[in-house]
């Protein structure tokens, strides 16, 4: 028998066990039990520990299965119910959902793995990356908390270290690995996630001196004297590298755009959980840097001449204009006019309607297919023309943002079909080509078929930009902003927050709209935004209704107690200041388009970034 390579010793004395030690690991211990139709395999560093495993699931087998088929409904129904008018949106976004919970495992203490089959392990960006979407607005709070405290303990406490205050790129069992700059920011925006939507201030307490520790490492061997953090070329989520000399196929040192926005997310979560828990002076020291940070940001990355933004700064102080889609993460850092404008560029040039590419399919080093035997080597093309859906969710966001819904949604409801008719059911893969091959309608799927941060993206954007639900209940507040696409007339739904549940009910007519909420189980202030109207706010105990009817411009509120009692009655008029920033982005947009393959382009033979390999 042959399982992963290994081979299995048949036990003379029991025909049903079988034990392997990997070649990989020698620790390990694989155990396989075969019962009737059923084959049990178990994986322990102690043959004793993985026969006891094998023989527990056997005995156990069915009340497990059980257990898990009302745990996966309790996902999609109940607490986390979701109906929409659209039956293929629904059908997706259920499989999304249960697809994506057979990334959320315990290996290595608790985390997600990144992707199957080549990636049944833990990534520091990929595993916080995935967090809101794979736990967090599925409700799944408790193990979001166990995610976040289990890989706290794998950071890199020593003071005498370089990586000091890094938590690791990879953990896998057996080994870690700590060469990455983007991972730590991202584990302490995932904290700060996870106490908008849990409101659990404790976990903020515990984890804290993590949080100072991942800052004070960084200011220490990290940032340069604007206060910008540094990194390697390999060291940002474009990290593949050519075997030889292990030099970057997409060279991005030493400052690239995207992670000076993580950076400034990392500062400013840890001013608001220093000020939590009291520490004043690191708090003003850290918004400080910050503010510095944003500050240069528009002077060192802008083109003044034409408002484009650099992808990185080199370690000469030399800009590179290279578009990527890593520009979308630092939107947050320009003026609006400015950050439209890029936007716009960056969506009719880098998004297809099928994903995101990972460089202008201009540049030199564009190439149109991930998987192109005897023209490239795939790594060449992996973040230099590969498309991942991954990306989509930051450009969905965007585009949401600047008020341009139905883009959006056309590529959200791109992935949804995706995710049930190609691939694996509910699964978005890790990478498609740029272009179809000649002869072909669609991309070809390429990478691991399932991979997490696809999948929790789609599911993210989702929920916190389409139903518009941001909690922030670490300060007792949840924005409704609901963005509805004219596929969807109807939405209900219902999301965990915090302690309790909110019901929401979203309907689009000729008429006018009508919204509806009711909090269960938790107080909090409801902050209602719809584009031309000013952000309305009001106070709500358990069990209270919020109700808005928006028609001839004005938007009728009505927020009534549990036993229907009316509480208040308001009404609030479109703003026409508002209402000509909305005609400026829309006039600024225009018909937005999606980018489509130029046929030529794709004859030619791409160049890489990186000189050609020295013969020894």
């Amino acid at each position: 028998m042959n399982l992963s390579g290994d081979v299995l010793h048949a036990d003379p004395i029991r025909a049903d066990r079988y034990v392997s030690t990997t070649e990989n690991s020698p620790r390990d211990h694989v155990v396989v039990r075969h019962r009737n139709e059923r084959f049990i395999i178990a994986v322990a560093e102690q043959v004793a520990d993985a026969e006891h495993l094998a023989d527990d699931a056997l005995a156990n087998i069915d009340t497990w299965r059980t257990q898990r088929l009302y745990r996966l409904q309790g996902l999609v129904n109940g607490d986390r119910r979701l109906e929409t008018s659209d039956s293929g949106t629904n059908a997706a976004l259920r499989w999304i959902t249960l697809t994506t919970d057979q990334l959320v495992t315990r290996q290595r203490g608790d985390g997600i793995y990144a992707g199957l089959p080549w990636f049944p392990e833990y990534w520091g960006r990929d595993e916080f990356i995935s967090l809101p979407g794979a736990t967090l607005v599925t409700g799944q709070f408790a193990q979001a908390r166990e995610i976040l405290a289990s890989f706290a303990k794998f950071q890199d406490l020593d003071p005498a270290s370089r990586f000091y205050g890094r938590v690791p790129n990879i953990v896998k069992p057996g080994s870690l690995d700590y060469h990455t700059t983007d991972g730590t920011p991202r584990f302490v925006v995932g904290l700060r996630d996870y106490l908008r939507y849990s409101g659990d201030r404790e976990l903020v307490t515990l984890l804290y001196p993590n949080v100072k520790a991942s800052i004070e490492g960084a200011l220490a061997h990290w940032t340069d004297a604007s206060g910008y953090l540094i990194h390697a070329d390999n060291e940002t989520w474009m990290d593949a590298r050519r075997a030889g000399d292990l030099l970057s196929y997409s060279p991005r040192a030493n400052r690239a755009n995207d992670i000076q926005a993580l950076w400034v997310q990392q500062l400013r979560a840890g001013v608001e959980f220093a000020d939590m828990t009291g520490d004043a002076s690191s708090a003003k020291r850290w918004k400080d840097i910050a503010d510095r940070v944003e500050s240069g940001f528009v002077r060192d990355f802008v083109d003044p001449s034409n408002g484009h933004v650099a992808d990185h700064l080199d370690a000469a102080n030399r800009a590179d204009f290279t578009l990527r889609p890593n520009l979308l993460f630092a939107l947050d850092l320009l003026p609006g006019d400015t950050a439209a404008r890029e936007l716009k560029r960056s969506w009719e040039t880098l998004v297809f309607p099928w994903g995101v590419t990972t460089i202008d399919p201009s540049s030199p080093a564009f190439h149109p297919w991930h998987l192109a035997p005897g023209r490239w080597h795939k790594d060449a093309a992996y973040h230099n023309g590969a498309v991942w859906p991954w990306l989509d969710g930051i450009a969905m966001q965007r585009m949401i943002e600047f008020g341009q819904i139905e883009p959006a949604w056309r590529l959200l409801d791109a992935n949804n079909m995706l995710a049930l008719t190609r691939g694996v059911a509910g699964g978005l893969p890790e990478t498609m080509d740029a272009y179809p091959h000649p002869g072909g309608k669609s991309p070809r799927l390429t990478g691991t078929y399932l991979q997490a941060w696809s999948n929790a993206e789609q599911l993210r954007v989702f929920y916190q930009y389409v139903l518009g639900v941001r909690p922030d209940m670490g300060h007792g507040r949840i924005t409704l902003a609901p963005r509805l696409p004219q596929a969807l007339d109807h939405v209900e739904s219902s999301n965990r927050i915090g302690k309790g549940v909110l019901h929401s009910t979203l309907v689009h007519s000729q008429a006018g709209a009508h919204y509806a909420y009711r909090l269960d189980g938790e107080t909090a202030t409801l902050s209602f935004d719809l584009p031309g109207y000013p952000p309305n706010s009001t106070r709500v105990a358990a069990g209270d209704r919020l109700i808005v009817d928006q028609s001839d411009r004005i938007l009728r509120f009505r927020h009534e107690s549990r036993s229907g009692r009316v509480i208040r009655k308001w009404s609030l008029p479109a703003d026409q200041d508002l209402l000509r920033q909305q005609k400026r982005m829309a006039e600024l947009f225009g018909t937005v388009r999606f980018a489509q393959p130029d046929r030529a382009n794709a004859e030619r033979v791409p160049s890489d970034l990186i000189p050609p390999l020295k013969q020894k």
